[in-house]
């Protein structure tokens, strides 16, 4: 299934709510003193299908997201699991110090939408 643009770009609104919802979440945690637990790219990966799940159910057909998006969601995911674990371990230990929830989601999804991208050119 090639994703269009419009997917695409909804997934990337998705996205972008899990980090700031991970932000406010970690911001919450530090106020009360409370540590966060370690958190990995297959975390974000499960948290977005999850998201994706939920609206597909309430909101699917309105913006266009076929039924059938979330196995392939979870197809591409699946496919590009090796990658993006690759690449985060590389952003996490060659970029700036400390891998937040928020930092990890941010750095899991650039890395999905590349393969995505990448995906959707070569088909």
């Amino acid at each position: 299934m090639r994703l269009s643009g419009h997917i695409i770009g909804l997934l990337k609104e998705y996205m972008g709510d899990l980090v700031e919802q991970a932000r406010q979440e970690s911001q919450a945690q530090q106020a009360f003193g409370f540590s966060s637990p370690p958190y990995q790219p297959d975390h974000a990966i499960a948290d977005l299908l999850a998201i994706l799940d939920d609206r597909i159910e309430s909101e699917g057909m309105q913006v266009g997201m076929p039924l059938e998006f979330l196995h392939e969601m979870w197809r591409h995911c699946n496919e590009a699991r090796g990658q993006v674990m690759e690449q985060v371990w590389l952003e996490t230990n060659l970029g700036p110090p400390g891998s937040s929830k928020a930092r990890i989601r941010e750095l899991t999804y650039a890395a999905l939408i590349e393969h995505l991208e990448g995906d959707s050119t070569t088909e």
